[in-house]
Parts: C-alpha cells; sequence; structure tokens
C-alpha cells in the first residue's frame, strides 16, 4: 500500500496539479488538508474517475480534510464525535478504513503565536486526539494519523531553530502533545526510513524559501507498530512543490508492505 499525505491549500485551485499526481504517483490512499471547499463543493466524481472512492469533511473557505483510497474506504467518521456540543467548530479531522488500516487525514491547527488562543486550542485539539485514540484504538491495531500537525518534531526539522524561538511549530508544549501522542502508540514512520536533518515538507511563499532550501518537516504519518513495521519506504515528494501555482507544502509518502 503507497500512502500520502498532502496539504494542497485548496483543492479548487489545484485539482488539476492533484488528478495528474495521482495519475503519476498512483497512491492507494492519500490523505489530503485545506481543500477548503463545503462538502457539495468536493469533487467526488472527479476522484472516482480515477479509480478512488472518497470521504470529505468541509466547511467551505477554510480547513477541510479529505481521504481518497482506491483499496477501499469503511466506516467513515468526522471529528472527534460524541455529541454536538463537543463537536470541533472546524473541520480538521477525518477517519476511513482503506485497506484493513484505519486511517485519519488531520489538519492540526497553526496555533499562530503563542500568546493567542489558537494556540491554546491547538493543545487542546491534540489533546482530544490522544484521548480519542486512547478510547477508540489500540496500537496492536494498525492505525494511521497523516496530516499537516503544524508541528516540527525535532530542531532538526527546520532550517534555523534560532528563527523559531518563542514561535509556535517548535515550541516545548507542542513537541510535548506530539509526544504524547508517541506515548500512546504512533511512530514517525518516515523517520525510519529517512534520519536525515534537513528534509522539508513546507516552505514559505515568500522571499522565495523554497529555492533557499528554507523549510520545516510539519507533514508527517504517524502509525502504530503494525504499520511501522512494514514500511518500506518513504519519500517527500519535493516535485509537487515547484511549477505554477504549487501548494505551499509538499506530499510525504510512504509504502507499506502487504
Amino acid at each position: 500500500m503507497r500512502l500520502a499525505t498532502w496539504n494542497i491549500n485548496s483543492l479548487k485551485a489545484r485539482l488539476p496539479r492533484v488528478e495528474a499526481w495521482l495519475a503519476e504517483l498512483e497512491p492507494d490512499v492519500v490523505c489530503l488538508q485545506e481543500t477548503k471547499l463545503a462538502d457539495a463543493a468536493f469533487p467526488a466524481l472527479t476522484f472516482r474517475a480515477l479509480g478512488y472512492e472518497a470521504v470529505h469533511h468541509g466547511e467551505g473557505r477554510w480547513n477541510g480534510v479529505a481521504i481518497l483510497s482506491r483499496v477501499g474506504l469503511e466506516d467513515p467518521e468526522f471529528g472527534f464525535g460524541g455529541d454536538t456540543a463537543e463537536a470541533d467548530p472546524e473541520a480538521r479531522l477525518v477517519w476511513a478504513t482503506c485497506g484493513g488500516v484505519r486511517v485519519a487525514s488531520a489538519y492540526v491547527p497553526n496555533g499562530r503565536s503563542l500568546d493567542d488562543d489558537h494556540y491554546q486550542y491547538k493543545l487542546r485539539w491534540l489533546a482530544r486526539l490522544r484521548d480519542l485514540l486512547a478510547s477508540t484504538a489500540d496500537p496492536s491495531d494498525p492505525v494511521v494519523v497523516a496530516g499537516d500537525f503544524n508541528i516540527a518534531p525535532t530542531d532538526e526539522d527546520v532550517w534555523d531553530p534560532a528563527e523559531f524561538v518563542g514561535a509556535t511549530h517548535t515550541s516545548t508544549a507542542e513537541r510535548a502533545a506530539l509526544a504524547e501522542l508517541e506515548s500512546w502508540g504512533l511512530t514517525d514512520t518516515f523517520r525510519l526510513r529517512q534520519p536525515e536533518p534537513g528534509l522539508y515538507s513546507w516552505w514559505d511563499y515568500r522571499a522565495g524559501n523554497f529555492h533557499k532550501h528554507k523549510g520545516m518537516r510539519i507533514d508527517l504519518v504517524l502509525g502504530t507498530r503494525p504499520v511501522a513495521d512494514r514500511v518500506t519506504f518513504a519519500t517527500i515528494d519535493r516535485n509537487a512543490r515547484k511549477g505554477q501555482q504549487p501548494s505551499d507544502h509538499a506530499p510525504v509518502i510512504i509504502d507499506i508492505a502487504d
């Protein structure tokens, strides 16, 4: 199974690029973030013509997550479940079982700044995700949580740690929240095959940062041990960040042996 995650930063703006990329890379399961579409506008028929079932959780102008699968798509769920009073106000999490693996496409809140309410929302969101995993899954089951985490796990995942002192994405509390997910039973599967520093999945559009290699690795594929033990290959598709009007993120891809 080839599984990928990609923050495409508006599916409406980049659908032709996504279609071409699917045809070229032929992934089996794709987690998309920042679709920026309402559910009614999601191009499910376009993906079906390419051989993919799809589930989408969107709200319109902002956020939005989806899962595409050509190996089956069962038991879709949205957000954190529970009653509507506790529902996430933003469309950031969708689940489905694909090829026997329980998959989540996650778009973790950005946080904005350490003194912003959105930062506290981010930490609460990550804690809810940890609690949801603990209550609905088991580390001995094949589970993948993939997406834009808006967290660089270590200083090796940013181009210059000094640039992020006192900022989001590298703060102690965010990294601790990510470590809590790992302590439950998730592994950063990309690092199993690509341990070297300086590998990034996001580059700011400004100042030519992509060409200057000033990026961050904030797009992650976290898997339980039954998945991690079967990962044979991992890469970041930098080519998808090139060309006209790309997303500011590149796809992260892993191959999982049958």
